[in-house]
């Protein structure tokens, strides 16, 4: 089943759930990064790990990765968890220096490069 829409609202992406092409739940979309010239989404900050917050990681995942899967209600990633594991990441605190420059662009897309996301520009 196709959805009625092609958009939907960014409060209704955050907190959606995150699967592996295996069907197991590796997370949730905690915020999305988005171009501020362009307004394109670059990435799907995920949630992952840690317990009420506490040694809560953060994944930037290039959004181009995300694939909306009606039946699960989710995103399916092709990643598991070990791929999220050993990716990039930050802690909150770190959230906020996100788009700060080019040397941690290069560094996600070094990394999700192998799974065949592209680089924003």
């Amino acid at each position: 089943m196709e959805s009625a829409h092609h958009l939907i609202m960014s409060s209704r992406v955050t907190g959606t759930a995150v699967f592996n092409p295996a069907g197991e739940r590796i997370g949730h979309v905690d915020d999305l990064s988005i171009h501020k010239v362009s307004g394109q989404i670059i990435y799907a900050v995920m949630s992952f790990g840690g317990f009420l917050g506490v040694g809560e990681r953060f994944h930037p995942v290039p959004w181009s990765m995300l694939e909306y899967d009606i039946e699960k209600n989710g995103y399916v990633v092709p990643l598991d968890k070990a791929a999220l594991e050993a990716a990039p990441s930050l802690d909150r605190a770190q959230l906020e220096s996100l788009g700060a420059g080019d040397a941690w662009r290069t560094r996600l897309f070094d990394y999700y490069g192998t799974y065949g996301a592209l680089p924003y520009i």
